[in-house]
């Protein structure tokens, strides 16, 4: 069965089920309703009786006879109604019966009456001797007392097929009303499923849709209510995919780019030590040659290390493989131990490296990775400042240590500035496989661990003016625990 004919019958059923229950209730509420309606106007026509056709001596307090003409004319009018009477002397004699009504008094319902107390009855109408017999009656049987002396007792009663008959117009009432509110309830569920279903029947067109590799699908939702609830989170998702497609295929151009470039930059090393091992083997570099022969090797060499290492470092830290192992030491040793380590790479280009901190700035961070970072960095700033000044600067912050690299290179503009820590982003394609170095990927490296570290790293750069780049470690207390481990 489709969705829409269950909610239609779920619509219906409840709504049926309610106006059965509430129906069932009303009519027994009804026909209690009736019974004492007719009991209360049996009391009435009672009293009535009694002070129009009743002929009492207060002085003897003596029931002295009674008004047949008057008794005989409220007969007549009563029975119209379907209502009869008799009246009770307190000796138990009928001294009048309307139309033959003598109902049986009990010498129960005496002592009932005796003690001042109105009696309601449901029974058969025995008390008529004619072709009535058969018909059941409600009765009121009701004492009078004068001075607490028990005077008469008048028993009026009304058939109870009177009462059905009321009951029964009143039930077929019911019934019309039940029959159109069904109608009703058919068609507004008919409606209200339609409506559902359509409104489901959008999602599942948006969903092929993105089974589809479509991603660029939203869904209207104008109200608040659970379906829109859940229109705003399929909204949400698309964009999520939508995003996520787009950044995959960016990270695919870009890796499929750096892996051409990287094959390249290998190739280029390998072929130097290829030619220069040859050379070697066939004894055809001079003996004087021969030393800068191996340090060409060992510089290739390292920079076929380098690139490797640092495809591994971008893997491990994707697949959250890396632990640091953090430690407390001296920053401004190693800024000055990384001054003299690329002070001929700086010198080569014609830069000049400066150190600008106290002797000793405590930093707590895993030594080898703060050595990899600010390395990079370092090197960033050498390969793009030519005839420039590269300044390591140093110092401690509340909580934590600043380290910053300022240069007067060739700076960035805001997009590439957007885009540098990005995997395989290099901020100028026309760069690659030059003086500028080798890859797109250290920088994305140094984000990553540095953020690893629970710090911070912000880039000021201007076009044509130079960059700075400024790292912050957080202090033991401050720093992040996860996948660490503490000397």
């Amino acid at each position: 069965m489709k969705l829409i004919y269950r909610q239609m019958l779920s619509f219906f059923l409840v709504i049926c089920t309610l106006m059965i229950i509430l129906t069932a209730t009303y009519i027994q509420v009804t026909n209690t309703t009736l019974y004492h309606q007719a009991w209360d106007q049996l009391t009435t026509d009672s009293d009535t009786l009694m002070m129009d056709a009743v002929q009492y001596d207060f002085g003897n307090q003596e029931l002295k006879g009674l008004k047949m003409q008057t008794l005989n004319a409220n007969a007549q009018l009563l029975s119209r109604q379907n209502v009869h009477f008799a009246i009770y002397t307190p000796e138990k004699k009928v001294t009048f019966s309307s139309n033959g009504f003598r109902p049986s008094l009990t010498k129960d319902d005496w002592a009932t009456v005796k003690n001042g107390k109105t009696i309601h009855k449901r029974l058969d109408a025995e008390p008529f001797r004619h072709d009535n017999s058969s018909r059941k009656m409600t009765e009121v049987i009701r004492p009078y007392i004068y001075q607490h002396k028990l005077v008469a007792v008048v028993a009026t009663g009304t058939f109870v097929s009177t009462i059905n008959q009321n009951r029964q117009q009143i039930l077929v009432n019911m019934l019309q009303c039940i029959a159109l509110a069904a109608a009703v309830t058919l068609v507004m569920s008919y409606i209200l499923s339609k409506q559902m279903t359509k409104r489901i029947k959008k999602m599942q067109k948006a969903a092929t849709q993105i089974a589809r590799g479509n991603y660029d699908v939203h869904l209207q939702t104008p109200s608040s209510d659970e379906l829109d609830d859940l229109g705003r989170d399929f909204n949400k998702m698309a964009d999520s995919l939508q995003a996520s497609q787009e950044e995959i295929a960016r990270q695919q151009e870009r890796q499929q780019k750096f892996m051409a470039d990287a094959a390249h930059e290998m190739r280029t090393p390998l072929t130097t030590i290829n030619g220069l091992l040859e050379g070697l083997a066939y004894d055809a570099i001079p003996e004087e040659d021969k030393k800068h022969s191996i340090q060409l090797m060992q510089a290739d060499t390292q920079r076929l290390i380098r690139l490797v290492n640092n495809t591994l470092d971008s893997e491990k830290l994707r697949k959250n493989q890396l632990t640091l192992r953090r430690t407390i030491f001296n920053g401004t040793d190693e800024l000055n131990n990384l001054a003299d380590q690329l002070k001929e790479k700086a010198a080569a280009k014609g830069d000049t490296i400066k150190v600008d901190a106290p002797k000793l700035v405590r930093v707590y961070a895993d030594h080898d990775r703060f050595v990899q970072i600010m390395f990079n960095i370092v090197q960033n700033a050498i390969q793009f400042t030519g005839d420039g000044t590269v300044t390591l600067i140093a110092s401690r912050e509340p909580h934590g240590a600043k380290f910053s690299v300022a240069d007067t290179g060739i700076g960035m503009t805001k997009e590439q500035v957007a885009n540098i820590w990005d995997r395989f982003y290099k901020a100028d394609r026309s760069r690659m496989n030059t003086q500028y170095g080798e890859s797109g990927i250290g920088l994305s490296i140094v984000k990553q661990l540095v953020d690893l570290h629970g710090g911070k790293i912000t880039v000021d750069s201007k076009y044509g003016s130079g960059s700075q780049f400024t790292v912050y470690f957080p202090d033991r207390e401050y720093a992040p625990a996860n996948n660490t481990s503490t000397n």
